[in-house]
This record gives structure tokens, sequence and C-alpha cells, in this order.
């Protein structure tokens, strides 16, 4: 009789057991299934994964990128994503140098010379040039822009002044206004300048009449423990692997002479090509992961792009709030692609849209 009630007792454990286990798949909870709203237009993403054409070769010509514009701007976006560290964030980075002085280095422009030509520090700045747009006329003068770019500059957002700047007559691309001889040497030095922001992402805003970009990048994870000399050469030796040659005949060929519209594309389908992602997973984060030093330099660099990516998601999602409905494209490096397509598919209120079909 023990025998048989003891039997019981084990079937009656498991069954409880296997109906908890049951109960708890069935809770679990995807955000991806709860798609909304049931009324009204959906907001839509489209991340064009870029190269950073800064690195490419002597032989790249920018005039090459002229049909991928073209396809870009047939999509209509209301809104331009870029990575750029926007000016708020980075007047909060200096002011933590002990953790953020290699950052503040790389990726925040000096603003001195335009808080002194506009009286303008970088909060005073976001906050004018906010309001100047809250009424912005549909025909603004020469002058209203030349303002405003400045106010852009000082409010660290140099990107943006390039599209105020871009937007004006030729002849009306002088001093004044806020702007000096020193901001107008910047501006004219931005706009020549091999980047995906300047040649692509400033260019297509003009086209579209947009005023400004939107710097979603985010590096307020950035930390490189006791010894930043040892993390970067830890960080190095984990990416001498060989995912990481075959990355590069990934592009190599492709990167290596881009002089012509169609030349362009093709780099451009390439960088966004589906099997990309998992050869940068194992060349880069995949091998960091795995990297063995006693200190977890890999593990800490890992911890800083997984934040860094679920920031800039949550930046490109903050982007749309205000403006239900919204199409946005998101300019990003090719490696941030496929991170960013995939936490914001989490997104209720998002949609991806294939960049494939505009690369054609």
């Amino acid at each position: 009789m023990q025998g048989m009630w003891g039997r019981r007792a084990l079937i009656g454990s498991l069954l409880a057991g296997s109906m908890l286990a049951g109960m708890a798949q069935a809770q679990t909870f995807d955000p991806r299934a709860h798609k909304g709203p049931q009324h009204g237009v959906p907001n839509e993403v489209m991340v064009l994964g870029s190269a950073h054409l800064a690195v490419l070769p002597k032989t790249f010509d920018p005039s090459s990128l002229v049909t991928l514009i073209d396809r870009l701007a047939g999509w209509q976006p209301k809104a331009i994503a870029i990575e750029a560290v926007s000016g708020q964030q980075c007047d909060l980075l200096r002011r933590y140098p002990s953790r953020y002085r290699y950052t503040v280095k790389d990726y925040c422009p000096d603003v001195s010379a335009a808080k002194k030509a506009t009286g303008l520090d970088v909060p005073a700045a976001n906050a004018a040039a906010e309001t100047m747009l809250a009424t912005w006329p549909v025909q603004p003068t020469a002058a209203q822009r030349r303002r405003l770019a400045a106010t852009f500059l000082a409010a660290g957002e140099r990107d943006s002044a390039l599209v105020q700047w871009l937007r004006l007559p030729e002849a009306d691309r002088q001093a004044g206004d806020g702007l000096d001889q020193d901001l107008v040497a910047a501006l004219e030095a931005l706009r020549v300048n091999r980047n995906e922001n300047t040649l692509i992402a400033a260019t297509l805003a003009v086209r579209l009449g947009h005023e400004r970009l939107w710097p979603m990048d985010d590096h307020s994870s950035d930390q490189y423990g006791p010894d930043p000399k040892a993390y970067a050469a830890a960080v190095r030796k984990a990416w001498d692997n060989p995912a990481s040659k075959q990355r590069r005949t990934m592009f190599g060929d492709l990167e290596a002479q881009v002089d012509a519209p169609e030349k362009a594309l093709a780099l451009y389908r390439r960088y966004n090509a589906p099997d990309v992602a998992s050869v940068a997973f194992e060349s880069d984060y995949g091998a960091a992961l795995e990297e063995p030093s006693p200190q977890g330099y890999g593990r800490l660099y890992v911890t800083s792009w997984e934040t860094r990516n679920l920031r800039m998601a949550a930046n490109i999602r903050d982007l749309m709030g205000p403006t239900p409905g919204m199409r946005t494209l998101v300019i990003v490096g090719a490696s941030h692609k496929a991170y960013l397509d995939a936490y914001l598919e989490q997104m209720h209120d998002v949609r991806i849209v294939d960049v494939q079909p505009f690369l054609k």
C-alpha cells in the first residue's frame, strides 16, 4: 500500500511540475505579438547599415552616392537619425572626465568657438533651437537660417547646422547672424567631410526639406576598466581571428573602387545583406565574449556594446513619440544594423521596413 501511495505521490508531483512548466511557458510575454495601434498610421523604421565613409580608399567618389540618395528619398522619411552623439549627451559626458575623457575626445566636437560667437552654452543653445523651430516659417530668411546654424553649432549639433548651411543659396553662405568667420570655416570643412552623416544624411535632409538631423548614438556605457591600454590590447587580440579575415573579404573588393552609382549601391547591398550580422558577431563581440583575461576585458567590451545598441534603439523610439505615424530612416554603421532591427522590432508601435528593395 505504501508503495502505491508513493507512486501516486510521485506521479502527482511530476504532473504538477509539468503543469507549472506549461503555465510558465504559456505566460511568456513577447512584445512583438502585441503590435498596435489598431487604428491610425504605424511608426515605420528603415535602418541603413553604412560604411564609415571616412575610412574608404581615396578612390571613393562622393558623387557615386547620388543614386543611393535618390532611392532613400523615394521612401520619403520624415526624420533621419544618425550615428552621432547629441550635444546634450556630450555636455553631460564632459562633466565626468574620470570616466569619459577618451569618449569626449573621440565623439564630442569642441563647442567653445560657437559659445563665444553666440553667447549660448549647450543647454541654452538646445533650448533656443527648439524655440526657433517651434515657430519656424515656411520660407525662412537667410538671416534666420544663419542664426539657426550658429545656434545648432553652439548646441553641439553640427550635422544639423550643416543642413541649415546647405539649405542656404551659395551667395548667402557667409558670416553674420551669429556665424563668425571661424564658424563659417568650420561649416565649409564639414561640407566636404567624407562622412555618411554629411554626404548622405545631410544631403538627403536638404533634398527632403528637413530642418535638422537627429543624433541617436549613445556612449554613456563606455568604460575601459582600470587599465585602458590593457583593455585595448585584450580586445584587439580577440579580434584577430578567422572570422575577422572572412569579414574583410566580404567587403574588400567592393570598397576598393567606389567611383560610380552602381558600385555604391552594390556596396550598400552587401553591407545590409542578412549574412553580415553573424560574421560580424563571430569576428567581434562573440570573440570578445570569450576573451580570457582575468579582468574580463572582453566581457566589459560586450557590455558596453550591447548597452550602447539598446540606448540607440531607445533614442530612435523616443524620437517617434511626439509625432505618431512617423517614418524614420536610420543611418548607422553596418555592425549596428542587426541589433537595431532586432531591438526595435520588439516595440509595440514600430514596424521595420526592409531596406534591400531600395538598394536594387
